[in-house]
């Protein structure tokens, strides 16, 4: 992948509003986001000869709804591990000539259909009871509590931080501020974790368009390069319950690894963090994996605010997926992009250079954006 470094470039985004949406379907959805990151780039729907679509029941019917028929296409399942994954796959598209421009389409109306995210018991996948990713991610950070002695107060930080940016985000779901007495007094959905490290599932589409940096220099808006990739999978030590007993600590290292030495920068040089929110700890896990510190010191990290704006590391600057609403890592690419273009009002991080994305799921995904 280091041959793509800065080859590929997100040319235009767009998102619709979240929230409860009944009256609107999936498509429709996806067909405004797409509409309006037509409308950021400036090209005409006909030059999009690529399309992935992600949540989405059925791609020809996107297609016939956008009016497009592209010559490559590619369903991915609805999990959000799927938003990096599909960046990284357009890239390759890009790179081989199997597509010019491709537009990646994300949509969600999983709040107004009253959608579960677990809760079912299988039997075979959840012999423990773990029937949700909360249940995981719940006893995940109970074990990293007796492991390392991080505490609930720590973990508060990520919420508290979180809905401070979201504050600054006209846009964000949430907008009344926390206190970090406030994310302990919470009603508890599954000890240790509350109701406040708990994503927000709402109605809404993401629409991402990507180019070569060649094609990008023509268009609209100056482009946001793609610098760094990197990628490992969690699957043995995971399969059960989305449980990683290690915090996906040794995959993230490999993604650190291969996402920092394609882009040529590191942890001391990302002026913007967008780590995959789905809960509170996986914040916490994403730091200590790429390296921004050391295994087992995330919770006296993040303490003091540094996540927050004006901290050390501005961290999910729209509110992310636990205050802006969760699109399930798609619109935190977006807000990369946001932000390296300057475009975010109040909550613009100064001199934005060096945005970088990461999930930390059984499918481990980083991308380095930097300016073009």
């Amino acid at each position: 992948m280091n041959a793509l470094r800065n080859k590929v470039a997100i040319v235009g985004i767009g998102t619709t509003a979240y929230g409860s949406f009944p009256q609107q379907s999936d498509y429709g959805l996806a067909a405004e986001a797409f509409k309006s990151a037509l409308d950021d780039c400036g090209l005409d729907k006909n030059q999009i000869d690529g399309m992935v679509c992600c949540r989405i029941p059925y791609y020809a019917r996107m297609g016939a709804v956008l009016g497009i028929d592209p010559t490559w296409t590619v369903q991915l399942p609805a999990h959000g591990r799927m938003s990096g994954m599909s960046i990284i796959e357009a890239m390759m598209a890009l790179e081989c000539g199997a597509a010019t421009h491709v537009a990646l389409l994300y949509a969600n109306i999983g709040r107004s259909r009253r959608v579960n995210y677990g809760g079912e018991n299988e039997g075979f996948w959840d012999p423990w009871g773990l029937t949700s990713p909360g249940a995981s991610h719940a006893l995940m950070f109970r074990l990293h509590m007796e492991r390392y002695g991080t505490t609930t107060r720590q973990l508060a930080e990520v919420p508290v931080a979180f809905r401070r940016h979201a504050m600054r985000n006209p846009s964000a779901v949430m907008q009344h501020p926390i206190s970090i007495e406030d994310h302990e007094q919470a009603r508890r959905i599954v000890e240790p974790l509350g109701l406040l490290d708990y994503c927000l599932i709402n109605d809404g589409a993401v629409c991402i368009i990507l180019t070569t940096a060649d094609r990008a220099k023509d268009l609209k808006k100056p482009p946001v390069l793609i610098s760094g990739v990197g990628a490992k999978e969690a699957f043995t030590d995971s399969a059960i319950g989305n449980f990683a007993q290690n915090f996906w600590y040794d995959e993230l290292q490999h993604v650190a690894r291969d996402v920092y030495g394609m882009a040529g920068v590191g942890p001391q040089d990302v002026d913007l963090f967008l780590p995959y929110d789905n809960f509170s700890p996986t914040v916490l896990f994403s730091l200590e994996g790429l390296g921004f510190c050391g295994q087992g010191e995330s919770g006296s990290f993040v303490e003091g605010g540094s996540l927050g704006p004006g901290g050390a590391l501005p961290t999910n600057t729209d509110g992310g997926h636990l205050s802006n609403s969760y699109m399930q890592g798609w619109a935190l690419n977006v807000e990369a992009v946001r932000q390296i273009r300057g475009e975010c009002g109040e909550r613009q991080v100064p001199h934005c250079h060096v945005a970088q994305y990461v999930s930390a799921t059984p499918c481990c995904r980083s991308i380095i954006y930097t300016r073009g």
